[in-house]
């Protein structure tokens, strides 16, 4: 299983081709060529450069030199390095997204102007010459209609960007003066650009402007053009309408019905750039773009360097082999597959084409229909985002707003993760059992052993961040940095490693370590710092070896590189790095015209480090743009007080009721989400609904995890569903089919956040004891190795709980694919849904009935531990009923079964 392509049962294969075409129509990135492919390299390689200084160095970007010291280049503050990460975003969002291709509404209209001139007056009439000549201007500096050349405009957008993180470096002093006095005391553009002073009269308005005004209103305005292009036209008008509501909203009559309480004060259009643009506390470089400086951009690069060493086609083997020749194996493999490249790249789009090349046409190969192979493959790579440790962007964000250390976050997140994988796995296993579908034969596969034995090294950089942010506790920032570090020291050391050079490498390694050790422990420094005289006199042992094993990935590196260069036509037997790393080996060796240098191991090494740079740029850039846009939302609502106005109001909606007040925030996640990223809703609808949430009693990261969960499921719901659209794309499947099937696999995903939130002991929350007197934040903690000692708590609230929860997903499967051990009638779908429901989360149910009964004046009652068990009680008596029922329909499982015959 390591060919590049998969044969469906057409016998077409799907192509790295394919899947990028599948990409870019769902994407709509430019296919650049020539200068402009060199262009976004250097730039995005620049911009991980500058997120790893930071990760390495904190906001002092210097430079360690023996002899030397510390070489100082800039002291950056927190609003600095925001404006110059968004500002990166920006120049790589106008170089990589058209603006326009001609197929919009503005385009159409003028193109359908032109023709009705010329119609009219004729071709040669003057006004047809001047409406054709303005148009081809238009288009010459606009257009780009076949998304492969970046315009005119597009570098005036970058110019601008560019001056935008140059003004918050060179006039920081201005910037912080004017944050305490208003932008109206910024100097005018005459006075910051003298040169422009001669001509200060023709500037008009601008001459007595603050220039910190007008770059503040080009920036935003630039944010919300990038937005259009690189997320979506209805974002920009969504985050548009509030820019426009901070100004406006006072006109909104306080003592209006239902809508008075949206009356805001009076703010200036000085006051709102303010702080919308140069504030760190909400707006653009607001707790977003924070988060993507400080964790989401160093875990998108972890990401990328593992997946250009090619450990995603290794997992993907990996899980053929643990599954593939198990009854519906593909498929199982698939959420096995999905689950593992989820973990890399945190994206479902990316996951679902990536994996689903692979594992698509072997589904169809199997049996499964065209629609439920891309339904099965959207479903679990949309899983990847909710799946620990690294989750998708916005469990960075729970981190940040919750004050939540990420080990915590982990923790909770887990055991709802596997359930929804399990419950998939189920569905897949009924499915299979229905249509009779086999397995893979095992020729087919890779042997387990092997295949472990020569990558074992992909799991290391993933053992490690558990290390170190749990075991270590360290922060997010340096767990991933010191991960990062992992992964380079170890694909170097592999690449290095061959039968040739095994016993070189190690001697190598050796000699460094000891030369590291010896010269620690005589100068107390390495060895390059005791010859530059840096060393600090001698130091014990035990501290020249703690030293020298903080050296180790610096040593590693070193050691192999220095083999590669005695040896640079090794070809290791284990690394085989992802094809992108060796097309543009190839690439650039032939440009150079050197094309032997594509078989160069050192070289191959540098490009694989290049590419692993600009790659994870490029999939930042969406995420940089919606984080920079999104935080414009809960920058209005915090500078014109509308959150407690919010919260008051959607309490009174809900009328006391906590099952409505969940359905409201599941139905806005799910809307809100479509055809967003999960980013953005949840950003969003944190700022309207969690504190809502929190009046109620619902555990602070319990709320934010919930509308994380909806806004995931987004994702694959129907009509947009855009993972299940790209699953189509490759499945070559009906859409909305294939989005059904998603989201009917993936309905376990949208009951079990109910279910932990009416019993927090599911995502291993607990009470604690003096939370009356606490704030809502600190009214509940994650449960410790004491909790779970204390038996009288962990049975009733966590053990009875989970296990609910997975023999609901069993009778929700049940339910869903209408087949157990034999097909299943209606009434008792609905028999085998109300088992569900209720081992799943009683709390709801009898939460539900209570309002109901309140609604005709009776008086309900409160949901106990003891009527929790009592209903968990019945429904799994009747689950087991209906199960033994369907069994006895069906035959003897083992012999329906059969041996897994070969797709």
């Amino acid at each position: 299983m390591t060919d590049n392509t998969r044969s469906d049962d057409g016998g077409e294969a799907v192509s790295d081709e394919e899947v990028d075409e599948v990409l870019q129509e769902i994407e709509r990135k430019r296919s650049l060529t020539g200068w402009a492919v060199v262009l976004v390299a250097l730039i995005g390689i620049s911009f991980s450069v500058f997120q790893m200084w930071l990760a390495a160095k904190g906001f002092v970007l210097s430079i360690s030199l023996p002899g030397v010291g510390d070489v100082v280049f800039a002291s950056l503050q927190l609003l600095q390095i925001n404006a110059v990460h968004v500002s990166f975003g920006l120049i790589l969002t106008f170089l990589l997204y058209p603006g326009s291709t001609g197929d919009g509404p503005l385009s159409r209209r003028c193109i359908a102007l032109g023709s009705l001139v010329e119609e009219k007056l004729g071709p040669e009439h003057p006004l047809s010459r001047v409406v054709h000549a303005i148009g081809n201007a238009l288009a010459w500096a606009f257009l780009d209609a076949e998304m492969d050349r970046v315009t005119p405009s597009d570098f005036v957008f970058m110019a601008l960007s560019a001056l935008s993180a140059a003004y918050f470096i060179t006039d920081f002093d201005e910037i912080q003066r004017m944050r305490a006095l208003g932008l109206e005391r910024g100097r005018p553009i005459q006075e910051v650009f003298t040169f422009l002073e001669p001509i200060a009269g023709l500037l008009g308005p601008l001459a007595d402007t603050s220039y910190a005004f007008v770059l503040g209103v080009v920036g935003v305005l630039l944010v919300l053009e990038a937005t259009r292009r690189a997320i979506s036209l209805w974002l920009m008008v969504i985050v548009a309408v509030f820019i426009v509501y901070a100004r406006f909203g006072v006109l909104i009559p306080q003592d209006a019905a239902y809508v008075g309480v949206l009356s805001i004060p009076e703010l200036s259009w000085p006051s709102i750039i303010q702080n919308l643009w140069y504030n760190t506390e909400n707006g653009v470089f607001g707790i977003p773009v924070t988060v993507s400086v400080q964790f989401i951009y160093i875990f998108i690069l972890f990401g990328a360097f593992l997946e250009m060493s090619g450990a995603g086609q290794w997992f993907i083997d990996l899980a053929y082999g643990a599954t593939g020749t198990r009854k519906g194996g593909p498929a199982k493999a698939s959420i096995l597959a999905s689950g593992f490249m989820g973990t890399i790249s945190g994206s479902s789009i990316a996951n679902t084409v990536t994996t689903g090349a692979f594992t698509i046409p072997l589904m169809k190969r199997s049996g499964y229909s065209p629609e439920f192979s891309g339904g099965v493959e959207a479903s679990a790579s949309s899983g990847g985002q909710i799946l620990p440790p690294v989750m998708g962007a916005a469990a960075f964000l729970i981190v940040q707003y919750t004050a939540t250390p990420f080990a915590d976050v982990i923790v909770v997140a887990t055991i709802p993760a596997i359930v929804f994988f399990f419950g998939v796995w189920v569905m897949v296993h009924f499915e299979a059992v229905k249509e009779n579908i086999g397995g893979l034969d095992s020729s087919e596969l890779v042997d387990l052993r092997s295949h472990f034995r020569s990558g074992w090294f992909y799991l290391v950089p993933l053992g490690l961040l558990l290390y170190y942010l749990i075991i270590e506790r360290l922060s997010v920032a340096r767990s991933a940095w010191f991960t990062l570090i992992a992964i380079g020291a170890l694909i170097t050391l592999v690449a290095a490693y061959g039968d040739e050079t095994r016993a070189r490498l190690g001697a190598i390694l050796g000699v460094l370590f000891g030369a590291t050790l010896l010269s620690q422990f005589l100068f107390g420094a390495g060895v390059i710092g005791t010859l530059a005289g840096d060393g600090t006199g001698s130091q014990s042992v035990m501290a020249a070896f703690s030293a020298t094993v903080g050296e180790l990935g610096t040593l590693t590196i070193l050691s192999g590189v220095l083999t590669l260069v005695t040896k640079p036509r090794l070809d290791s037997p284990l690394l085989s790095f992802d094809n992108a790393v060796d097309d543009t080996a190839e690439t650039t060796a032939d440009a150079v015209g050197r094309p032997d240098l594509a078989s160069n191991g050192l070289y191959r090494l540098g490009v694989f480090v290049g590419k692993s740079m600009e790659s994870g740029a490029r999939t930042a850039v969406p995420v940089v743009i919606a984080v920079a846009a999104a935080g414009i939302i809960p920058g209005v609502i915090s500078v014109s007080g509308l959150g407690p106005n919010l919260v008051s109001l959607i309490t009174a909606v809900a009328g006391g009721s906590l099952v409505l007040l969940l359905l409201v925030t599941a139905f806005s996640s799910i809307i809100l989400g479509m055809g967003m990223p999960t980013t953005v809703t949840y950003i969003i609808l944190v700022s309207l609904l969690a504190p809502a949430l929190t009046e109620f009693g619902v555990p602070l990261l319990a709320a934010h995890l919930f509308i994380l969960y909806f806004g995931v499921i987004a994702d694959i719901t129907p009509p947009v569903a855009v993972a299940a659209y790209a699953a189509s794309g490759v499945a070559k499947s009906d859409a909305f089919e294939t989005g059904i099937e998603a989201f009917s696999l993936s309905l376990n995903k949208a009951i079990v956040p109910f279910a932990f939130i009416v019993t927090p002991g599911i995502i291993l929350l607990r009470r604690n004891p003096d939370a009356a007197s606490l704030d809502v934040g600190d009214k509940y903690r994650v449960v410790g190795a004491a909790d779970f000692l204390d038996v009288g708590y962990a049975i009733p609230e966590i053990l009875i709980p989970v296990i609910g929860v997975f023999l609901g997903v069993v009778a929700l499967a049940a339910t869903v694919i209408g087949f157990a051990y034999a097909p299943v009638s209606r009434g008792e779908r609905g028999a085998f849904a109300f088992s569900s429901l209720l081992l799943m989360a009683p709390g709801l149910a009898v939460s539900g009935a209570y309002d109901i009964l309140g609604l005709v004046g009776i008086a309900g009652g409160e949901m106990t531990v003891l009527l929790d068990i009592v209903l968990r009680g019945v429904g799994l008596a009747l689950f087991l009923f209906l199960m033994a029922k369907n069994r006895q329909r069906g035959g003897d499982p083992a012999t329906q079964a059969g041996t897994p015959e070969p797709a």
